[in-house]
């Protein structure tokens, strides 16, 4: 039989988060829905970016919730930052309003969706396990969207290099096909619909796509098409 420290040793070490917004009542709000899951653990609280760069390099969290609007260091900025030097964290962009230049600019930073801050608890819960899980929490189509709206208004200082730019061009032709389609924001039924294929195969052609641009979800191949003009900006 199996003895009580055995089975709690055999269980997955909780997520790790930061919760970073300007707002405490808000943080605390955060704290007591996401303190009540057992596999959730709030590591620290940041007020601001600067603070929430520091505590990302510090701490390791595997999620951070960031707010945009914050005085000082925006969230966008501290995004960048903290992807820059922690590629495997994973960042949920905290917004007012779902379709929000704020929004897009933090996906494009490097987050792997956004929230609002009215969200549900369920939903809330739900955006952390997908992006842990390695999918993003925001559809391709929405960020298609968000393109569609913010993304002439946005400053191109992330223009892409030679060599993001070598391995869209080293893609095989189905792999460009398939890849233009999911940065017009179409779903996994809806690629094999258009191609004839199963979905296993396009998830398939999907993760291939995925590892040979060096990206993390769908959400940044619709970006990347975007910045290499290969949909209408």
């Amino acid at each position: 039989m199996t003895s009580p420290a055995a089975q709690d040793s055999a269980l997955p070490d909780p997520i790790r988060i930061l919760l970073v917004d300007d707002q405490t009542l808000l943080r605390v709000g955060f704290r007591m829905v996401l303190e009540a899951e057992d596999d959730f653990i709030i590591v620290a609280e940041a007020g601001d970016g600067a603070q929430a760069i520091a505590l990302a390099a510090s701490l390791r969290p595997q999620v951070i919730l960031m707010d945009v609007r914050m005085p000082g260091l925006d969230g966008i900025e501290a995004t960048r930052q903290i992807m820059a030097a922690q590629p495997d964290t994973r960042i949920i962009i905290l917004t007012t309003f779902d379709l929000d230049e704020y929004a897009f600019g933090g996906l494009r930073a490097g987050a792997s969706g956004f929230l609002l801050k009215n969200a549900e608890p369920v939903e809330l819960i739900a955006a952390i396990r997908t992006v842990v899980s390695g999918e993003a929490s925001v559809s391709p189509r929405v960020t298609r969207r968000l393109l569609d709206l913010f993304g002439t208004q946005l400053p191109q200082t992330d223009a892409p290099d030679a060599c993001a730019a070598a391995a869209v061009a080293a893609l095989t032709e189905r792999e460009t096909e398939v890849f233009l389609a999911i940065a017009e924001g179409l779903s996994n039924p809806e690629l094999a619909e258009r191609f004839f294929l199963s979905e296993s195969t396009v998830k398939t052609h999907v993760g291939r796509i995925l590892h040979k641009l060096g990206l993390r979800d769908r959400v940044q191949a619709v970006i990347l098409a975007y910045e290499h003009g290969l949909v209408g900006r």
